[in-house]
């Protein structure tokens, strides 16, 4: 089938927004088949509820344009203003916020978050995350698209769209295994499969809803809600609890401490309920991370464990 190619009209921007950083997130390590971001261009591959679709968006200091290819788009092409962070309306932080919040803020004030309303695409990345590596999560998010996911309509950039819901429920749990897959990761992204179709409706709910439907589906907690609302729903408060670095993160940036808890983040975050994942980006564009000691963790296939 030929591809359908849209262009739409120059699209005025925020004249501070950091375009790239927004875009930046929905790329899951840089090999990531499905997305790509250079400077000024950014490709994503992904399902929509019209069929497979690529979107490119490219930009320059105060205008972006758009086009897509495939059935989804004109899907792709009406969720532009979203992805970018152009409907986020920011958040300025009184004086009264931490100092090292409002310095980071004064260091990134182009900081929007974006909402691609592909919560179904973010979704199975963030589930293979879970209690492993990021380096092996993207290892496994790469063999995933390559062995199921299918070349994206549009030119030959060599991307690929996710597996469809069908392709995941096709194999069994111990199918993925090979990948690095274990089989409580594997039944949490068939669940996620197999309720596709809800989740896609879900998106058009607020972040707060839509986390209280996550929670149903097994497999499915409050990292890997906190990890994908954001992306998917423009979702600003949301927080990753139960995250390995996160916490330690944001205890060593404002208050000095080495090593947190999940209780301890949240209570060091509770000024800025609303805002808190937003908070948690800024302090991740400021460059702030907690001291590691000892020596780095060997990764160990699961295959082999």
């Amino acid at each position: 089938m030929s591809a359908t190619v849209r262009s739409v009209v120059p699209l005025a921007i925020h004249p501070l927004t950091n375009v790239r950083s927004t875009l930046s997130v929905y790329r899951y390590g840089h090999g990531d088949p499905t997305t790509r971001v250079t400077t000024n261009d950014f490709h994503r591959a992904t399902l929509t509820p019209d069929g497979p679709g690529t979107l490119r968006i490219w930009w320059s200091r105060d205008h972006l344009d758009a086009c897509a290819w495939g059935p989804g788009a004109e899907w792709l092409l009406a969720r532009v203003p979203g992805i970018t962070g152009a409907i986020d309306a920011g958040h300025t932080f009184d004086t009264a916020a931490h100092p090292v919040i409002l310095r980071a803020q004064r260091n990134h004030p182009a900081t929007r978050i974006g909402s691609s309303g592909m919560l179904y695409h973010e979704l199975l990345p963030v589930i293979l995350g879970q209690r492993v590596t990021s380096v092996e999560a993207f290892s496994q998010w790469r063999r995933l698209v390559h062995r199921l996911g299918e070349p994206a309509p549009g030119p030959e950039l060599g991307l690929r769209v996710p597996p469809t819901p069908q392709q995941v429920l096709a194999h069994p749990a111990w199918w993925f295994h090979p990948m690095g897959v274990e089989a409580k990761r594997a039944e949490a992204m068939r669940t996620v499969a197999r309720h596709a179709r809800r989740i896609e409706e879900w998106t058009a709910l607020s972040p707060d809803l839509a986390a209280t439907k996550l929670r149903l589906l097994p497999g499915i907690g409050a990292w890997t809600i906190g990890s994908a609302l954001g992306p998917a729903l423009g979702d600003p408060d949301a927080v990753p609890v139960g995250d390995y670095h996160v916490p330690n993160t944001v205890s060593f940036a404002l208050a000095g401490e080495a090593r947190g808890t999940d209780a301890r983040m949240l209570e060091l975050l509770q000024p800025y309920v609303g805002q808190r994942g937003r908070v948690i980006h800024l302090l991740g564009l400021d460059g702030h991370s907690a001291p590691k000691f000892g020596p780095r963790q060997r990764i160990q296939p699961v295959y082999r464990r």
